[in-house]
């Protein structure tokens, strides 16, 4: 008997020993695996864009949708249109396959500025493992990415990581259920349409100004954002004016708000289309790229920069980069300008050209008082 109690005393510490290390070993395990452990996350995929770097997302959908799911489709693959919270993330085109109830769709981008995407916040994805990354396709200047969808007419996360900036974006994309055709679907869709309708004449009645806050959106999301400009054609815009030098108000978002523009700048018109003569505030700018292009600086004897740049888009706003050397190394930066057609003027508007002409005028003055004052001068000898 003592021999056993021994023998089941050392077999109960030998257990206690064994449990002991497995409970520590699946801590370990535990911490590894945990997501909030970056061991396995992708490295150099960590950024996320802070909210100062991004402008306001547009809303996607129409008020009151409800999910659409892959049981409420006909099996087959269709066109479908896609909603974009942001215009720099615009869905080309994109098609819906549908197969038992899943639902997977392949998104072409108008450009070739991300990549990767993330199915969820950029927040996520910056903790995510490389392979949870969705990959591209790139062919004939455009990228598809293929991604499972969960549901139709349902607002979701879609992060992506842009080239340029190298940091992850956060996206709302939204598939239309409405955009396919009536027999695919098993179920009949709410007349969204008039729901919004009857918003809009509530807004009405109540004074409520929701066309301003839209636009105000709208217009933000076409702001600066991570873009790249490589991909964007920029011809300049069609102006119904004689071809001449006239003066246009522009108006500057980005950077650090320490540098500027000059308001009213030169407009000029070759051609029938509009250019802008822009003159910044600081000697340190080398070059501006707009719609890929490079613009150098035409300024020569050591003045602020100035370059002269097609105007793509009036009365919205125009990304471009300047590139500075204020900070010691080069660095690019992200601008927006905004050139108000209404606000067309004779040339002499522009501060430059006004200082100018008032410079004419008083030598014209000085140089008329000197000679009066010689010839009175004169006569009073004589």
């Amino acid at each position: 008997m003592t021999v056993l109690k021994q023998t089941g005393k050392k077999n109960s510490m030998t257990i206690k020993r064994i449990t002991g290390r497995a409970a520590a070993f699946a801590m370990v395990l535990l911490l590894l695996c945990s997501p909030a452990c970056p061991a396995f996350a992708a490295d150099g995929y960590d950024k996320v864009a802070s909210g100062s770097e991004t402008a306001k997302s547009l809303s996607v959908g129409k008020y009151g949708m409800i999910p659409v799911y892959g049981f409420d489709v006909e099996d087959g693959t269709y066109d479908i249109s896609v909603d974009s919270s942001s215009s720099f993330f615009h869905i080309h085109e994109a098609k819906l396959t549908v197969k038992d109830g899943k639902m997977t769709a392949e998104m072409t981008l108008s450009s070739t500025s991300y990549k990767f995407i993330y199915q969820g916040t950029a927040e996520e994805a910056a903790k995510a493992p490389l392979e949870d990354y969705v990959s591209p396709k790139d062919r004939e200047g455009r990228s598809t990415f293929r991604v499972s969808v969960d549901a139709l007419d349902k607002e979701l996360d879609c992060a992506a990581f842009s080239k340029r900036k190298k940091k992850w974006y956060n996206r709302k994309i939204l598939f239309d259920a409405s955009s396919l055709p009536v027999t695919a679907l098993k179920i009949t869709l709410p007349d969204y349409g008039r729901i919004e309708e009857a918003l809009k004449l509530y807004d009405e009645s109540n004074g409520t100004d929701t066309a301003a806050d839209t636009e105000e959106a709208a217009q933000a999301a076409r702001a600066i954002e991570e873009v790249d400009e490589g991909t964007i054609v920029v011809e300049p815009v069609s102006v119904d004016i004689p071809d001449g030098e006239y003066s246009i108000q522009v108006h500057m978002i980005g950077g650090s708000g320490r540098a500027s523009v000059t308001s009213p700048t030169w407009l000029i018109v070759k051609n029938g289309k509009a250019y802008a003569k822009l003159l910044w505030s600081s000697t340190y700018y080398d070059y501006m790229i707009v719609g890929g292009k490079k613009y150098m600086n035409e300024t020569t004897d050591g003045g602020n920069s100035t370059f002269t740049i097609p105007i793509a888009v009036m009365d919205a706003p125009m990304p471009v980069i300047a590139d500075t050397t204020a900070m010691g190394d080069p660095v690019e930066i992200d601008y927006a300008l905004t050139f108000y057609e209404d606000t067309v003027a004779d040339k002499n508007q522009v501060p430059q050209e006004a200082a100018i002409r008032v410079l004419i005028i008083a030598l014209i003055i000085i140089l008329t008082g000197g000679a009066l004052n010689f010839l009175v001068k004169r006569k009073r000898k004589h």
